[in-house]
């Protein structure tokens, strides 16, 4: 919201989802905080000032909203996310560097969505790990840093209430990050704390 170019994909789509969510939550409320509810929605945007909330009907759901495998691999990378969170206890994600491995399969197939290029500061991925950096690969590299820190686990993909199950077993590899942190986002992927990091350069590029 606060980073991307203002009519980025993602910002966009990030306020589509609040919008969504604060409509939904809106009318969950309503039946008992009417007065709240009334007001939240007469200061939402997406709709004619002069309706009223109680007139406009009930929460309206959209089959657009439905991914399939969508719910699963968030899943997934929240089970990862806990293993790396649980290697580095006490301390600041985005200073750190991970690596997943992933063997070629169901798990590998939902994340990869997620994180389209084999490694990213800027991906789905890399904001739900609340990395600096993330690699998804098949396998942990041989030369890895002499300070990594290792993790092992295994996720139980369900897809389709049940019709699809698949045991996927997962390594990481979690290391200190070189990268500085950048004076606009704040996440360590700047080349120095004096200049900002490449993403910034290039909304800031183009916002000028």
């Amino acid at each position: 919201l606060y980073c991307s170019p203002e009519d980025s994909l993602g910002r966009r789509s990030c306020q589509t989802a609040l919008e969504e969510i604060l409509d939904g939550v809106t009318r969950s409320v309503a039946p008992i905080l009417p007065h709240l509810a009334e007001e939240v929605y007469l200061h939402a945007p997406g709709h004619d000032k002069a309706e009223t909330l109680f007139k406009s009907g009930w929460i309206k759901s959209s089959s657009v909203w439905r991914r399939p495998g969508l719910e699963e691999a968030v899943e997934g990378a929240c089970a990862i996310r806990d293993s790396f969170l649980s290697s580095i206890p006490g301390k600041n994600a985005s200073q750190y560097d991970l690596t997943i491995a992933l063997e070629p399969g169901l798990l590998f197939e939902l994340m990869e969505p997620l994180q389209e290029e084999p490694t990213s500061t800027s991906s789905q991925l890399a904001e739900l790990m609340m990395a600096a950096r993330v690699n998804l690969t098949n396998k942990l590299p041989r030369d890895l840093h002499p300070e990594a820190l290792l993790s092992h686990g295994t996720f139980l993909t369900n897809l389709e209430g049940g019709v699809s199950r698949e045991d996927s077993p997962y390594s990481i590899a979690v290391t200190p990050t070189y990268a500085a942190r950048c004076p606009r986002c704040r996440r360590y992927t700047s080349e120095s704390t004096h200049c900002l990091c490449p993403r910034c350069q290039t909304v800031v590029s183009r916002a000028g």
